[in-house]
């Protein structure tokens, strides 16, 4: 891949002249003596490199000259759009086309406008994964995006979810891969099941990490064609906000003081928060309102109503009032009036 270095090498010394031979060993994570023949064979290609010795020495390019290395190629244009996901450049595969590809641009650059690329760079960073967890990255995830930009149909086998706990089933199908999502850390496709039935319009989403095995799809060498009118943010959006309610089975009518319901933001969030606050009665003569809570299950409810302390009261289900009824009995035991003993 010497071709690769030299081109990355001569655009580094365009976009910043003066790096010195340590400098570009460490960007180009090669030795120093590497530096000094590329640097040598960029000269005998008929790209003037010099090099200039002294506390401001360093490579440059001659005076003038710019080279016509800067052109970008599909690939590393449509990389451009994720560059502020360095996680998923390197999930996909594609760090060093991301890579070569800002070199381009600050190439293309006047010396004026470099600085202010470097600087949004030290100012703005985008970190999707969400705290306390490491996603594995899918072993199929860079074939798969291949197959999304090609738009060429693919045959997924997948382990299919069990119900309850149950062992996943194996399962296959042959969709057309219309686009990737990274949610929390965690990476979805969003495929098209073609001729399939015509509830959803075919539409399916899979996640990466559990797709087994990737194959073309048998019988299809050429891409398929893509609906023009797809959009796949607001596709995920609406399919998205349409699951998150399916996880929704129990509703908790709920009690808040004031600050209670200033708080309930915090405990619940989505079609949750929306729906409590849309179904809030108005303040009673105490100020308190009361409003029915989707939750995905009363477990669920419990801990996020726990949060509130005294601020909420359940009014029902009977069950999840009896299980708060239970608590506030073992606090009131807890903390009684006597002190613990290291405190006597």
């Amino acid at each position: 891949m010497r071709a690769a270095r030299l081109i990355r090498m001569a655009l580094l010394i365009q976009s910043s002249p003066g790096l010195t031979a340590a400098a570009l060993a460490r960007e180009l994570e090669v030795s120093e003596r590497t530096v000094i023949r590329d640097a040598q064979a960029l000269q005998d290609a008929g790209i003037p490199v010099r090099s200039e010795r002294g506390r401001v020495g360093g490579y440059f390019l001659a005076p003038g000259y710019r080279t016509r290395l800067t052109t970008l190629n599909p690939s590393e244009a449509e990389t451009l759009f994720l560059s502020g996901l360095p996680s998923a450049l390197r999930d996909l595969g594609l760090s060093a086309a991301a890579d070569t590809a800002r070199l381009k641009l600050t190439a293309t650059l006047l010396p004026s406008l470099r600085e202010a690329a470097r600087s949004s760079e030290r100012r703005f960073h985008l970190d999707a994964p969400a705290w306390f967890r490491e996603p594995p990255t899918p072993d199929v995830l860079p074939e798969l995006a291949r197959a999304v930009w090609a738009d060429r149909a693919v045959e997924l086998s997948y382990a299919r979810p069990g119900r309850d706990g149950a062992t996943p089933a194996p399962a296959s199908r042959v969709v057309e891969p219309y686009g990737l999502v990274l949610k929390a850390g965690t990476w979805y496709v969003v495929a098209r099941v073609p001729g399939g039935p015509d509830l959803d319009g075919g539409w399916r989403t899979y996640r990466v990490d559990r797709v087994t095995a990737l194959a073309p799809a048998p019988g299809r060498d050429e891409t398929f064609v893509r609906d023009p009118a797809f959009d796949l943010a607001a596709h995920w959006e609406e399919r998205s906000a349409a699951f998150a309610r399916t996880l929704l089975r129990t509703t908790v009518r709920v009690r808040l003081t004031a600050r209670g319901l200033g708080a309930l933001p915090a405990v619940a969030d989505g079609a949750a928060l929306t729906d409590a606050l849309a179904s809030a009665t108005a303040p009673d003569p105490a100020g308190l309102v009361t409003l029915d809570l989707p939750a995905e299950s009363e477990d669920v409810a419990y801990d996020q109503l726990a949060r509130l302390g005294a601020d909420a009261e359940v009014l029902a289900p009977a069950t999840l009032r009896a299980r708060f009824r239970e608590r506030a009995a073992a606090l009131a035991a807890l903390y009684g009036a006597t002190e613990p003993d290291d405190q006597r």
